[in-house]
This record gives structure tokens, C-alpha cells and sequence, in this order.
């Protein structure tokens, strides 16, 4: 069991990063008009959005079906693993993300919605979804708005699909996907979320016997950014390192 003192990553072990929703239109919508970042699903984690300026949508496709949920300022939005989500800016969309497990979202438990033949193997989608870190911004851009542009076709193909056939394919092909990665998964998970609940347990168990030395030993933690302007899934993305 990890000590009390033995967390010390963001309550409950989430992470935060600052998000500003692309504003590139997609001509996959048909008019042009409306803008937004790249459909996905996240595997093992729960998300949530807290909106801090302007306005725009979460559109979501389950097995429950379509759905579009309206955000503005003070607007907070959260879904489940499984949830292919997409963001629409409408007027300056940026968004407080949270993520479950530490940041594992951002750092690998996310599956676009390429169209099927992209989602055959991992040399495959990774090759279709890569964002050079050390391009030059120009380049980046337009590698990230490609793989945005093609996960909107797999994506509408989804939308447009009879049946629960398509989607589950989409699941079946993301699952193997990120196989490979799941020990590190768990490893994140162990150090993060599980490691915040046991240390809660433990204070819990402490104070049951009267114990309550751990309060001796408060600490205060803040840090700035470490990126700015990342090129995400959904936007342009501030990313702090402390909280993964």
C-alpha cells in the first residue's frame, strides 16, 4: 500500500490541461462552416470539459446514439469510456479539460475515427495520425489537420451507418489497437489514481486510531505550463507536466 504521504499528483489522481478548440472549418460537414477538432474515443477513461470562454458543442455517438450537447461559459460536460467525441467551435471555444488516470487521454488512450482501413494495425494508424513534435509549426498544422480531416470521415461513416454493426467493429479495431500499451496503462494507473485512493484510505485508517500525524506533513504544489500551443485532438493545447 502507498504511504499517506506517497501521492503527491492532483486530487484523485486527474490532470488538467487548457484547450483552445480549433477553428478550422471541415469540408467533410458538406458547407464548410463548421469547425472543429478530431472525432475519438478513449478506452479506460472517463474526460470532462469545464468551459471557461465562448461557445461551441460536444457532439457524442454511443451505442446510445447521436448527440449534441450545447457548451458555453460555466458549462461543465463529462462522458464515459467509449464516448466518440468531436468538438465544434462556434466563437472562441477553450475549455479547462480533466482527465482520468493522470492525463492518460493526452498520453495514448485515445483512438481516432479513421475510416477502417487505417485501423488494421498500429504501424498503420500511427503513421496516419502523427504530428511531427519537431516540424516547424506550418508543417505540424497541416499534419494535424489532415489526420483531423480523415477522422471525420471515418467518422460521419459512423454517424451515417444502420445498425450496430459499424460501431462495433470501430470498438473491436480500437481495442487491438491499443493493446500493446495496456501494461504501461496500468503502470500510469497504479502510480496515479489507485496510489490517490489508497493514500486516502490510509489517512482513513489512521484517523480511525486516533492517529492523525500525516497532517504534520501538508505540502503546497503549483506550477505554470509546460508546453503552450500543442497541437492536440481537438485544439491547440496548454499541457502541464507535474499532472501526468
Amino acid at each position: 500500500m502507498v504511504s499517506a504521504e506517497g501521492f503527491g499528483g492532483l486530487p484523485g489522481g486527474v490532470a488538467v490541461s487548457h484547450l483552445s478548440v480549433y477553428d478550422w472549418p471541415a469540408e467533410a460537414d458538406g458547407d464548410g462552416r463548421v469547425c472543429g477538432g478530431t472525432p475519438h474515443m478513449h478506452l479506460t477513461c472517463s474526460e470532462g470539459y469545464v468551459v471557461t470562454g465562448g461557445r461551441g458543442a460536444v457532439q457524442t455517438l454511443t451505442t446510445s446514439g447521436y448527440e449534441v450537447t450545447p457548451l458555453t461559459a460555466g458549462t461543465v460536460a463529462w462522458f464515459t469510456p467509449g464516448t466518440i467525441h468531436r468538438l465544434v467551435n462556434e466563437g472562441e471555444l477553450r475549455i479547462t479539460v480533466l482527465m482520468q488516470n493522470s492525463g492518460l487521454p493526452e498520453a495514448g488512450d485515445a483512438v481516432l475515427t479513421l475510416p477502417p482501413r487505417y485501423l488494421a494495425d498500429p504501424e498503420t494508424y500511427a503513421a496516419a495520425t502523427a504530428v511531427p513534435a519537431d516540424a516547424p509549426e506550418a508543417e505540424q498544422e497541416r499534419a494535424a489537420r489532415a489526420r483531423r480531416d480523415l477522422a471525420l470521415e471515418g467518422y460521419e461513416a459512423l454517424r451515417s451507418a444502420k445498425g450496430p454493426e459499424a460501431l462495433a467493429a470501430f470498438h473491436q479495431a480500437a481495442a487491438a489497437l491499443v493493446l500493446p500499451r495496456l501494461a504501461e496503462w496500468r503502470e500510469r494507473w497504479e502510480r496515479g489514481a489507485r496510489a490517490a485512493a489508497e493514500a486516502t484510505g490510509e489517512q482513513l485508517d489512521r484517523l480511525g486510531r486516533g492517529d492523525f500525524s500525516h497532517l504534520a506533513d501538508a505540502v503546497v504544489r503549483a506550477e505554470q505550463p509546460a508546453q503552450h500551443g500543442r497541437f492536440g485532438m481537438c485544439g491547440r493545447l496548454d499541457v502541464y507536466r507535474g499532472t501526468g
